[in-house]
């Protein structure tokens, strides 16, 4: 544990050298000069207030198109989109999901899960057993769900928009062990 420790304190005291100042050696040549004195001179940058560092980053709303939209996961945890609106107008609905890293399934998959959101930890938790899908056969917590599916691979899901039009809000999330606290967006009927 102190080994740990030591190597942590050297990798930050590392880390903080190298963001102070530097300066010109006393033998650098005259014309590095006034670009180390104006680097040493000018106004460090303004920092952002802790308010604004830890707002949300912005929404990104999947695209719609004929009552379907595709998503993209990747090697990162991440879907393309952390929202959903799908069209009244729409009886059904597919999801399209696209896996656009390289790792295979059994270590990076990714799925979409459709469910209520008071909903999602438990059938994450429930699916676990099951590689295949990450969801527990028969569960009826979940609207609609994928396979899992590794880098390349692309898997599709329709649904009945009836069921996201009562007892929501709705969300759709990736329950692969892990990538739940990541990988999670909201989808609703407008």
């Amino acid at each position: 544990m102190k080994t740990r420790h030591l190597l942590l304190a050297g990798a930050v005291a590392l880390a903080l050298s190298a963001c102070g100042k530097t300066e010109a050696p006393a033998d650098a040549p005259a014309a590095d000069a006034p670009a180390a004195t104006a680097a040493a001179e000018a106004p460090a940058p303004a920092t952002a207030p802790a308010e604004a560092a830890a707002a949300p980053a912005a929404s990104k709303p999947a695209v719609v198109a004929n009552c379907a939209t595709t998503l993209e996961a990747d090697d990162a945890m991440k879907y393309n989109a952390d929202s959903i609106t799908v069209p009244a107008s729409c009886t059904q609905f597919t999801i399209n999901l696209k896996h656009v890293g390289t790792m295979a399934a059994n270590v990076m998959g990714h799925n979409v899960v459709v469910a209520k959101e008071a909903d999602m930890a438990g059938i994450a938790a429930d699916g676990a057993a099951d590689p295949a899908t990450h969801v527990k056969a028969g569960d009826t917590r979940v609207i609609a769900h994928t396979k899992v599916v590794g880098g390349g691979e692309s898997a599709s899901v329709s649904f009945d928009v009836a069921k996201l039009k009562d007892g929501g809000p709705f969300k759709f999330f990736c329950s692969f062990p892990g990538h739940l606290a990541l990988m999670q967006g909201s989808i609703q009927v407008q």
